[in-house]
């Protein structure tokens, strides 16, 4: 995890491309978002999932310690959940901020 939060230190807005370590979520629902991985590790699989304010804030949405035992049912449900914890983080900013993330 503290890998993980490296590499968003180390951005300086939401990415422009895929790399290894920073990918696009395709199951992204309303919100893209984009996912934080790390090299392979056999029976682990920690993902980070990030979504980016306009003004290229990275916002943590969602962290799951061990992906490796839920497999691609993990992907399956991350666009629903991510929406969701986005729409609760802008209930709390002005109007206009929601209005431009969308």
């Amino acid at each position: 995890m503290a890998a993980q939060v490296a590499v968003l230190r180390d951005l300086d807005g939401e990415p422009v491309e895929e790399t290894p370590t920073v990918r696009r979520v395709v199951q992204s629902g309303e919100f893209p978002v984009w996912r934080l991985s790390h090299p392979f590790r056999e029976g682990l699989a920690v993902r980070t999932i990030v979504w980016f304010t306009p003004e290229g804030e990275a916002v943590l949405m969602l962290f799951f310690s061990d992906k490796a035992q839920m497999g691609d049912v993990f992907y399956d449900s991350v666009g629903s959940r991510a929406d969701q914890a986005i729409d609760e983080w802008l209930r709390d900013r002005p109007t206009s901020q929601k209005e431009d993330s969308r």
